[in-house]
């Protein structure tokens, strides 16, 4: 049964329509991906099923009680509130009532009574008692750190808090906006895994492939106001696309054709006016107004890279360079040869050190040890550095162009509208303030901005941050064909894997190794990310299991003195059922996330995925007997 069903729902902008009678329906167990170039209608799509925006036309119709809960694309603050009380706001009205309870038991009022009556009777009726202990199941399920404040935590941890919170409503829809943006690869293995685990309808935006591949069932591609439903791989989807590319030109090549025609015929001499047939006529004016209204493809980026003179042989090299700040080890004693035309990858997590490796490569800091040893006729351009460069309130043309009508690319003037066309900016929009652009139009400015600069090293940090897939490949394509030598930070594992010829690994307490090849090549060499990373990333409800339930049965004195024999029995299985149930609903995940799994036999589909929802209740209903054996045992 459908949750969620749009029917011929129309949206526009001024003249310019992001959806055009769009027809869309999804069930529960569907992980949907929603494609499209940069400012195709995909933020605005979610924003309907939200009820953030109201379509111009059409009906959307849900489930009756339907819950729907977003993962907002902006961290949570950093504030000095706990992780707790932030899980608890997910809570949403039961929440406040809850707040407002204790508030009133706190400071009790006879003349307060009518009120706390009708609040117990409001969390009687919602089952809003049991808040308390949905909020910790969730801070055990996504191993958070409940009591630590939301300024103590990085960037990473903050996303996980707020992902807690999205599910504490147990939502029947989870709504995700590029829910990977700034997360390392750690984090985002992480939140895969726990996704996957969503029985509920997810839809979701992200510029990360591999992060697609993984997780999506299903991809929606928004195009010029229509939709494209596709079940399958994105690869499979990219080549099914092409073909119907390929036959849309070939339709629009024979309509300009036989257009062209009656034009000629419509302007022949008096003679063939006076016997024209009005029938034709009257075709001909339906022939241009299918003309007018065609909507046409927006072309493809033409990006190029001018590598200037070409460096030394040699670039960089490191001879047992070393730095710390304080006692924090960023870099034990190494020794790294980086020559003309590498192309190197930076991975590791958020904090590891990296920036301050690139730094000290680059001769902007000095190491606490070692000797670094620059290239000859370097010419480096930064990508991070431009960063703070656009100013939000001029436009494009004045970003890039810093007031110049017309700059210098591979030698030869250009003006600075054409060439911003080469990044698909047209004429009115490179005239638009840069604070009016979406994420992945800023990135393609920043681009536009960078390759002006003539370079034959060129440092890129987290380039593809909100760029639509065409661009992606587009950007790859560039840059594997660059001849300069490459310096790339990135936690989009495709891109790496794509792009770089060698990896540099930071693998914790300071440890940083050279791989050869991208990174499926590191982690088919043994890499790995630092133990303080993994211990909660891969596995946490593994983890958290295997550290907890022994505890609890490692405690016999205490326990036998509160459980009846038989209950004392039931106790002392649970962390073997625990573990069971989990082994089968890792091994049905593992089933279901395979890219052919909803193309097979669909009986077969149907007897899976009702397994995966019986495993998934069974692991719920097992966690809740075990705390409830706790709190008797505890008495």
């Amino acid at each position: 049964m459908s949750l969620l069903t749009l029917d011929q729902v129309s949206v526009a902008f001024g003249h310019h329509p992001l959806l055009s009678k769009v027809s869309f329906s999804a069930e529960a167990g569907e992980r949907v991906a929603i494609i499209g170039r940069n400012g195709a209608g995909k933020s605005t799509f979610l924003k309907i099923i939200a009820g953030e925006i109201i379509p111009d036309e059409g009906v959307i119709r849900v489930e009756g009680g339907m819950r729907v809960a977003q993962l907002p694309q902006e961290l949570p603050a950093a504030n000095n509130k706990t992780v707790r009380e932030v899980v608890s706001e997910g809570g949403g009205d039961i929440h406040q009532l809850m707040q407002r309870y204790n508030e009133l038991l706190a400071d009790f009022d006879e003349a307060h009574h009518d009120e706390l009556a009708r609040i117990q009777n409001e969390l009687d009726k919602r089952q809003g008692w049991d808040l308390d202990q949905r909020v910790n199941h969730m801070i055990q399920r996504l191993a958070l750190p409940a009591d630590k404040l939301m300024s103590e935590l990085s960037g990473g941890w903050r996303r996980r808090v707020i992902l807690a919170q999205a599910l504490l409503s147990n939502p029947d829809v989870l709504l995700l906006d590029e829910p990977t943006n700034h997360l390392d690869v750690p984090t985002i293995e992480w939140m895969e895994s726990q996704l996957k685990q969503f029985r509920g309808l997810i839809l979701f935006i992200t510029h990360d492939r591999r992060f697609l591949e993984n997780l999506a069932n299903r991809i929606i591609e928004l195009d010029r106001g229509n939709m494209l439903s596709f079940t399958g791989s994105l690869s499979a989807f990219l080549d099914y696309k092409e073909k119907l590319l390929e036959e849309e030109e070939r339709a629009n090549a024979l309509f300009d054709k036989k257009l062209a025609e009656e034009e000629a015929w419509i302007r022949q001499g008096i003679k063939a006016r006076r016997t024209r047939n009005e029938g034709r006529v009257r075709a001909l004016k339906a022939l241009r107004e299918e003309r007018k209204e065609r909507v046409n493809r927006q072309g493809t980026a033409k990006m190029t890279l001018d590598s200037k003179e070409k460096s030394g042989k040699l670039v960089a090299e490191f001879t047992q360079v070393a730095h710390s700040f304080g006692d924090k080890v960023i870099l034990k004693p190494m020794d790294l040869v980086v020559g003309r035309g590498d192309r190197i990858g930076l991975i590791g997590p958020n904090g590891c050190g990296k920036s301050t490796f690139l730094k000290i490569l680059l001769g902007q800091l000095t190491p606490n040890q070692g000797a670094v040893r620059q290239g000859t006729k370097l010419e480096i351009a930064y990508f991070d550095q431009l960063r703070d460069q656009l100013d939000p309130e001029k436009t494009v043309a004045d970003n890039v162009g810093e007031g110049k009508d017309t700059i210098e690319i591979n030698g030869q003037n250009r003006h600075i509208i054409g060439y911003l066309q080469d990044f698909l900016f047209p004429p009115e929009r490179a005239r638009t303030p840069v604070k009016a652009l979406s994420g992945g139009e800023r990135n393609r400015v920043l681009l536009a901005k960078l390759f002006t600069k003539s370079a034959n090293l060129l440092v890129l940090d987290e380039p593809t941050n909100d760029l639509d897939v065409e661009t992606l490949e587009l950007l790859e394509e560039l840059l594997m064909n660059y001849d300069g030598t490459l310096l790339l930070v990135s936690h989009d594992r495709a891109f790496l894997d794509n792009v770089v010829t060698s990896t540099i690994a930071f693998e914790g307490e300071g440890n940083v190794q050279e791989y050869v090849g991208g990174y499926e090549d590191w982690i088919r060499q043994g890499g790995k990310f630092p133990d303080e990373s993994t211990a909660e990333v891969e596995k946490p409800e593994k983890a958290e299991k295997k550290t907890e339930a022994p505890k609890k049965v490692a405690e016999p004195a205490k326990t036998k003195s509160k459980l009846s024999y038989k209950l004392q029995r039931e106790f002392d299985s649970m962390p073997d059922l625990l573990a069971d149930l989990e082994q089968q609903l890792e091994e049905l995940n593992e089933v279901t996330s395979s890219a052919d799994f909803y193309t097979g036999d669909q009986e077969k589909v149907q007897a899976t995925l009702a397994k995966l929802s019986e495993t998934e209740q069974a692991l719920e209903d097992a966690m809740e007997r075990w705390v409830e054996l706790e709190e008797m045992q505890n008495g």
